[in-house]
């Protein structure tokens, strides 16, 4: 049944005119009145889960549909893993949201560190983040994900970690933050996660992070993680990581 992400607050028994975004999907599928799909608000606000629901009109630009069932149904990943990854080059920042995204990723920043190929700043970067977290939705579409995961304004390195100075209210580390690598003395991914928690992923971009980022990451308490003796792209290890942590 196909899927459906539609942000707005979805009721058993209404009738609602889908958005922008869902409409033109559903148009482009060529689907018929009496066809079922599936909605999603796919956020932390509002039942979560997923909806059955039913077109009952299709117009020109505007679809209705019947919000039927509800479904408590959940797929994500036991652990949260957020990814704070370097901005790689063209269409493979594209591939790693995307598949971070069906990997079960809780969330998504990228980062304008010093060897960024991609500079982002102002409209084309609100642009940008625009355009990769409708790459996020699209995703959770295809994968059954019902919470799509935010993907945050792009930062350089040192303001995030000048923005995650602190511990939580709580008194404790808000998760574990691991660092992918090439450093002599990083440890083997099984050895570094504990078996549960929150992780933090830092992963450079094409080139790794330069050696002022990686310092200051190691200072602010990351832990250097290893996959082995063979060197990934920026854009395969992290997912290698969020595979290791997120599945099975």
């Amino acid at each position: 049944m196909p899927r459906f992400h539609c942000p707005v607050p979805l009721t058993c028994g209404e009738i609602i005119d889908l958005p922008p975004g869902a409409a033109r999907h559903v148009q482009v599928l060529r689907l018929q009145p009496g066809a079922l799909i599936t909605l999603f608000n796919g956020g932390p606000d509002g039942p979560g889960g997923e909806f059955d629901a039913t077109v009952t009109r299709m117009g020109r630009s505007d679809v209705q549909v019947l919000v039927g069932a509800h479904k408590g149904v959940e797929r994500e990943a036991p652990r949260a893993v957020h990814l704070l990854a370097g901005i790689t080059a063209n269409e493979r920042m594209d591939w790693l949201v995307e598949k971070a995204s069906e990997l079960g990723a809780a969330s998504l920043t990228p980062l304008l560190s010093e060897r960024s190929v991609l500079k982002l700043k102002g409209e084309r970067g609100d642009k940008k983040r625009a355009h990769w977290q409708a790459v996020a939705v699209a995703a959770c579409e295809q994968c059954g994900r019902n919470q799509v995961p935010p993907v945050h304004e792009a930062l350089s390195l040192a303001d995030w970690l000048a923005a995650h100075d602190r511990p939580a209210q709580d008194g404790r580390e808000p998760g574990t933050r691991l660092l992918l690598s090439l450093h002599p003395d990083a440890r083997p991914l099984r050895e570094a996660v504990p078996d549960s928690g929150a992780v933090w992923l830092l992963s450079g971009p094409e080139g790794g992070l330069a050696p002022a980022e990686e310092a200051a990451a190691l200072a602010a308490g990351f832990v250097p993680v290893t996959l082995g003796p063979r060197v990934l792209r920026a854009e395969t290890a992290p997912l290698a990581v969020l595979a290791a942590l997120t599945l099975g």
